[in-house]
């Protein structure tokens, strides 16, 4: 079977450092899927306007690799010392590199320059990702609140306390971006072994280079410039 992008999604980042690690972690993300010419039809979204969710069938494109597959995979929120099976893990280092997310519509504007365009909130995608399906959200076939999840239900989901100097806003032409961006950093975006108070790290985010370091529990911002 040959598949084709039926779109793209454009969001605030630019490569794959920072993007959470599952859609929804941070709520206030968002993002616009422009389809592709050949799928620019206000017809096939006819109805979702009914839907809160959908969810999207994507590629994992910046992984495009090509070394042949590995059966098992060493997840980052395990330490990247755990080996566990690909099929039990949501690597992006798969056999077909192929995401899924759910993500909030936000709006669908049927008539715009570039076709419908559909606005959503949560996605985990770096910017310009191919999405190769969308699918509406059913809350009785796609919530199981019985699931039991192996040892994902072992992790905490860390949250970070933010600190963002004000004086630092000055440098962002947009400050619309600041809770989206504060949301993001609160997730930790280093690899989970990383564990270093003086190391500086630096995330682009929405054409900003933002610098910071973790200490413990505390996220602190020491930079912030254009990129």
């Amino acid at each position: 079977m040959e598949i084709k992008p039926i779109a793209r999604i454009y969001t605030e980042f630019p490569e794959k450092f920072g993007i959470p690690r599952q859609s929804g972690l941070a709520k206030a993300l968002r993002g616009r899927i422009i389809f592709e010419p050949q799928y620019r039809n206000p017809d096939a979204l006819r109805g979702l306007e009914g839907f809160s969710h959908m969810w999207l069938i994507w590629e994992f494109s910046a992984n495009r690799t090509s070394r042949q597959w590995q059966p098992t995979v060493r997840p980052p929120r395990l330490g990247g010392n755990a080996h566990l099976g690909v099929f039990a893990t949501r690597s992006p280092f798969r056999p077909n590199p192929l995401g899924l997310s759910c993500v909030e519509i936000d709006s669908i504007d049927l008539f715009t320059e570039d076709g419908p365009v559909i606005t959503v909130k949560g996605a985990d995608l770096m910017d310009g990702t191919p999405i190769y399906d969308i699918k509406p959200y059913i809350r009785y076939a796609d919530s199981r609140q019985q699931a039991v999840c192996g040892y994902v239900d072992a992790l905490e989901e860390r949250s970070l306390k933010v600190v963002f100097p004000s004086e630092l806003s000055g440098k962002i032409g947009d400050t619309s971006v600041i809770p989206s961006l504060i949301e993001t950093l609160r997730l930790d975006p280093r690899p989970s072994y990383h564990d270093d108070p003086e190391r500086i790290y630096g995330l682009s985010f929405a054409g900003l280079n933002v610098k910071f370091k973790v200490n413990g529990p505390v996220l602190t911002v020491v930079d912030v410039h254009p990129l």
